[in-house]
């Protein structure tokens, strides 16, 4: 069965959201011929097994179980070459992200010949939610440097939310990092040429279950991608 849009959800100990996940992309994208491909890094709270199954029941789920490696771009990114759809969302699992918008994404992917379509918290209408001061900071601060440094020009460049058509994404596939937690910056300054791209906001949600994933180890990922697509052709990071 052919399918129009290709939902991926990296996961990591995200066990008790995943039917959760499910139940709101079924509310969100009824009437979407769609699928939803879980790539799970061998989470030792049983998350993929939770995944498989769900798969058990429904054709439209899937599983990528990855074992002797971790990382959220990596993930993202074999789940975007795992699947068929011409357009392709990446969400979490931790149902911080508005499902609801998916639609308006996937209208204006198609309506507007864009490659990309960015869910994002700094355009206006967008919100951190209930986000501490530090985080909130930390944010805006690898934000800002993003933007001086590699020229990115999109509000949210941290964004972990957004919608790809596949034709754009193989053409950069190959120019990815594939490190660390920050695809969607990864692909922006990866791109060969400038990439058409929207914002659209929503309002970044409260985990509900499991662990937040930010942690200092994140931040040096962060540092290690800016400074390989700063000097990684003349030096290897």
């Amino acid at each position: 069965m052919s399918v129009d849009l290709s939902v991926v959800v990296p996961t990591f100990n995200e066990k008790d959201n995943v039917a959760v996940l499910l139940e709101r992309l079924d509310a969100a994208l009824e009437g979407i011929s769609r699928e939803v491909i879980f790539v799970d890094d061998d989470s030792p709270d049983g998350t993929a097994a939770q995944v498989r199954a769900l798969a058990r029941r429904r054709s439209d789920v899937r599983c990528i179980h990855r074992i002797g490696r971790r990382g959220l771009a990596s993930a993202c990114v074999e789940g975007i070459l795992a699947s068929t759809a011409p357009y392709c969302a990446v969400m979490d699992a931790d149902l911080q992200h508005d499902e609801k918008i998916l639609p308006k994404m996937l209208m204006e992917l198609r309506q507007e010949n864009l490659d990309m379509v960015v869910g994002s918290r700094y355009v206006q209408g967008g919100d951190f939610g209930g986000w501490a001061a530090g985080r909130l900071f930390a944010s805006k601060a690898a934000t800002w440097v993003s933007k001086k440094l590699l020229r990115v020009d999109v509000q949210d460049s941290m964004s972990g939310f957004f919608m790809v058509e596949r034709g754009f994404f193989m053409k950069t596939v190959r120019r990815l990092t594939g490190k660390g937690f920050k695809i969607l910056l990864d692909i922006f300054a990866s791109s060969p040429e400038p990439v058409r791209f929207k914002e659209i906001p929503y309002t970044f949600g409260l985990r509900v279950a499991g662990d937040s994933k930010l942690d200092t180890l994140v931040i040096w990922e962060y540092a290690l991608l800016i400074a390989d697509k700063l000097i990684g052709h003349v030096i290897p990071v």
